[in-house]
C-alpha cells in the first residue's frame, strides 16, 4: 500500500518490455496498493470485500450508504434533544429518555456527513460504516470496472442472442442478406410455397402432409378419435378378465382313516 513514486517508476523501467504496463499508471494515485493473483479475479474480490470492520460517522467524510435512524427509545437525557431538533426530528421525553418517533434518513449516500449527524450518532452508539478495501479497478490484459466481475457467461450469451436477433430483424426489415437472418429467409420462403400449394393444384413432398390435413380435417380427427377409443377398450377388457379370473380350490387331503373300500377297488 502506498509508495505510488515507486510503483510507477517500477512500471515505466519495464514498459519497453510491457507497453501495456502503460494503462496501469494512471490508476496509481492516493492510497491504493496492487495486489496480485495467479487464480480468479472474481473469488479474490470477495476475499478482500469480506476482511470489514464497522466504521464511525465523521464529519466531512462522503457517506458510502444511506444511515436509517429507527424509532426507538434512546438512553440519552432531555437535555440532549437540541441535536435531534437541529435535524428536525420528532421527540418526545418518555421516562426520562428521549424518545424517537419516526424513522428518519440521517445520512445519504455520497453525501457528506454533518457535524450534528456524526454527533448524534457518536451519542447514540452507532456505527453505520464499514472500514475495508475497496476494489478501484481490475487489470487482466486491460484495465475495467470491477463491476464487469459480476458478468458471467450466462450473461454473455444472452448479450450476444439479444444482439443476432437485432441483427436478424435490421436484414429482414432491409431485405439484406445476413447470416443471421438465413433461418428467417428459409422459413418464409416455405411458408409461401406451403401457401401457393394449398390454393393450387401444385403440390411437393415437403407440402404434401401439410395439405392432406387442411383438405381431410375429418379423416385426420377420425384417426385420433379411433386410436383413443381403442386404447380404452383394451385397458376396460383387460381390467374385466382381471375381475373374471377366479382362484381354484385347493384339493383337500385324504384322510389318514380309510373304510377298506379303496383296497377292495384296486384288487
Amino acid at each position: 500500500m502506498g509508495k505510488n513514486t515507486l510503483i510507477r517508476k517500477a512500471i515505466r523501467t519495464k514498459l519497453e518490455e510491457h507497453p501495456e504496463w502503460e494503462q496501469i499508471l494512471t490508476s496509481v494515485k492516493h492510497n491504493i496498493g496492487i495486489v496480485l493473483t495467479k487464480g480468479s479475479l472474481t473469488e479474490l474480490r470477495s476475499r478482500l470485500l469480506e476482511n470489514t470492520v464497522p466504521a464511525v460517522a465523521k464529519s466531512g467524510s462522503i457517506a458510502p450508504d444511506d444511515v436509517l435512524l429507527p424509532k426507538q427509545v434512546t438512553t440519552l437525557e432531555p437535555t440532549k434533544t437540541s441535536f435531534f431538533a437541529a435535524l428536525d426530528i420528532a421527540t418526545k421525553i418518555t421516562r426520562g429518555c428521549v424518545e424517537i418517533l419516526n424513522d428518519v434518513k440521517i445520512c445519504e449516500k455520497g453525501r457528506k456527513v454533518g457535524s450534528s449527524e456524526a454527533a448524534l450518532l457518536q451519542m447514540l452508539e452507532i456505527k453505520p460504516f464499514t472500514y475495508g478495501l475497496k476494489i478501484v479497478n481490475c487489470y487482466d490484459g486491460s484495465i475495467f470496472n470491477p463491476t464487469f466481475l459480476d458478468f458471467t457467461e450466462s450473461d454473455l450469451f444472452k448479450s450476444i442472442s439479444v444482439g443476432i436477433g437485432q441483427v436478424a430483424a435490421l436484414s429482414l426489415a432491409l431485405s439484406y442478406p445476413t447470416l443471421p437472418s438465413f433461418p428467417h429467409v428459409v422459413t418464409n420462403g416455405f411458408k409461401n410455397l406451403v401457401a401457393v400449394c394449398l390454393e393450387t393444384k401444385y403440390s411437393f413432398k415437403q407440402a404434401e402432409s401439410l395439405k392432406n390435413r387442411v383438405e381431410n380435417p375429418e379423416s385426420f380427427k377420425a384417426t385420433t378419435t379411433t386410436t383413443t377409443t381403442t386404447t380404452t377398450t383394451t385397458t376396460t377388457t383387460a381390467k374385466v378378465e382381471e375381475k373374471k379370473v377366479e382362484k381354484k380350490p385347493e384339493p383337500e387331503p385324504e384322510s389318514e382313516e380309510d373304510d377298506g373300500e379303496g383296497l377292495a377297488d384296486f384288487f
